[in-house]
């Protein structure tokens, strides 16, 4: 008799926020570009820096969640505690029209979520 054997992956509420910051990032550098093209991307980016943010609380809060029942490293909550300023500090330099800033923060944020991500 063959025992079959079903890979079954789980994945946590630390790794759904992660990538639903991630998400948020990506889909903001699209709104970014339809800013630039159409009468609509400005609302479009002002409406998903806005969720960009929650989903950075989001994975403070995962994270916390994550860190608190085993007593484990804090290096997760750190790291999005950390992640919490920058997009603090993305949402100024944009309300105040800085895009020698806005701009690259943008592209490092990006890169480390997807880093982020890639860890979990």
């Amino acid at each position: 008799m063959a025992t079959q054997v079903t890979a079954q992956h789980r994945f946590s509420f630390l790794q759904i926020a992660i990538a639903l910051q991630t998400l948020t990032i990506f889909l903001q550098a699209i709104s970014a570009g339809l800013l630039l093209t159409s009468s609509y991307g400005e609302t479009l980016h002002s409406v998903g820096a806005r969720v960009m943010y929650g989903a950075s609380m989001l994975y403070v809060l995962a994270a916390v969640l994550a860190w608190k029942p085993g007593g484990g490293s804090l290096r997760p909550v750190r790291y999005a505690s950390g992640f919490l300023v920058l997009a603090s500090v993305q949402v100024v330099v944009g309300i105040a029209h800085v895009p020698s800033v806005h701009l690259p923060l943008g592209v490092l944020m990006f890169g480390l979520s997807v880093l982020a991500l890639a860890r979990r």
